[in-house]
């Protein structure tokens, strides 16, 4: 119960700021909340499981940089189809790619946490405490916790602001946060 507990609000105050809670804040102001909390938790709990799993085997870590270059681009692959824009409602969208908000959501979550600093703290937390399901559960509870305050913020913003500058504010951070993730992807990359 104490891996549960620690997972919990460890993940919940690291996740306090994190790209990831800027990644639900914008979501938020384009999806329904119920489906951006349902992606949050299938991709926060598959992501969550893999560091759960990595933790209990160090032998099997994937090197940390290469990870962070297919987040950073695909961050800013996210940005800038958000600057697109859709042309399609989600029912359309679904039809067309065969997955509408709830996935898409998903595969950002799981992709976004690859490599970040609660993955990370997962990966160290399930080789501390040898908890496998407390410390999946807890990390994800915490996590999407977190998220789930940012999107009651985006769903706050989403009716005080013009739907343009919703869309540019979220093209920003993905790009932002794609261009520093591969930036330090390419140092440490450059480093080796």
């Amino acid at each position: 119960m104490l891996g549960f507990w620690a997972s919990f609000v460890f993940i919940l105050l690291a996740e306090m700021g994190d790209k990831t809670q800027l990644v639900a804040l914008s979501f938020a102001t384009k999806y329904k909340p119920m489906k951006v909390i349902i992606g949050i938790t299938i991709g926060t709990l598959l992501c969550h499981l893999l560091s759960v799993v990595i933790g209990r085997n160090l032998s099997v870590i994937i090197p940390m940089h290469y990870l962070k270059l297919i987040v950073g681009l695909s961050f800013v692959g996210f940005g800038l189809w958000t600057l697109k824009g859709d042309t399609y409602d989600e029912k359309e969208n679904k039809k067309r790619f065969g997955f509408g908000a709830v996935l898409t959501v998903a595969i950002a979550f799981f992709l976004a946490e690859l490599g970040d600093k609660t993955q990370l703290a997962t990966i160290s937390l399930a080789a501390q405490y040898k908890s496998f399901c407390g410390v999946w559960l807890g990390s994800t509870l915490g996590m999407v916790l977190a998220d789930g305050l940012a999107i009651i913020v985006g769903m706050v913003m989403g009716k005080k602001l013009p739907e343009k500058t919703i869309k540019y504010i979220s093209a920003g951070i993905f790009i932002i946060f794609g261009i520093i993730i591969t930036a330090e992807a390419v140092i440490k990359w450059g480093k080796m």
